[in-house]
């Protein structure tokens, strides 16, 4: 079973991600912001990391360097969900390492065929 790590510092957004994800079959961990993720990363890595760009601390731009610049996790794929729905925010997103980009909110259908098809490419 694939473990997927939430990151957002909004706990229903965290709260709905979660059940959905449990839904489709998937186990969840969930961080508050990037620093709390990548604790959680570098203690047990996640298949998957879904993370929020505007979170205090650690933001969203940050944690996608990180991941892709760390040894260990950086092939786990990213992907971006959040408010910023500018085309310069996704292509920055990308540009930072994501590999998919979804703005909030979310229709829960593409949610989850995003994810799995992160978690077989993988």
């Amino acid at each position: 079973m694939s473990t997927v790590l939430v990151v957002d510092d909004s706990q229903t957004v965290r709260q709905m991600l979660s059940e959905l994800l449990k839904q489709g079959g998937l186990t969840v961990v969930e961080a508050a912001n990037g620093l709390e993720a990548k604790v959680k990363i570098q203690t047990k890595a996640p298949d998957l990391v879904i993370t929020d760009l505007v979170m205090p601390e650690m933001n969203g731009y940050e944690l996608c360097r990180w991941i892709k610049n760390d040894p260990v996790a950086q092939n786990i794929p990213i992907l971006i969900c959040s408010t910023k729905d500018q085309e310069f925010d996704r292509y920055w997103g990308m540009k930072q390492g994501a590999d998919a980009y979804i703005t909030k909110p979310f229709q829960p259908g593409e949610m989850l065929k995003t994810v799995k098809q992160l978690l077989h490419t993988k």
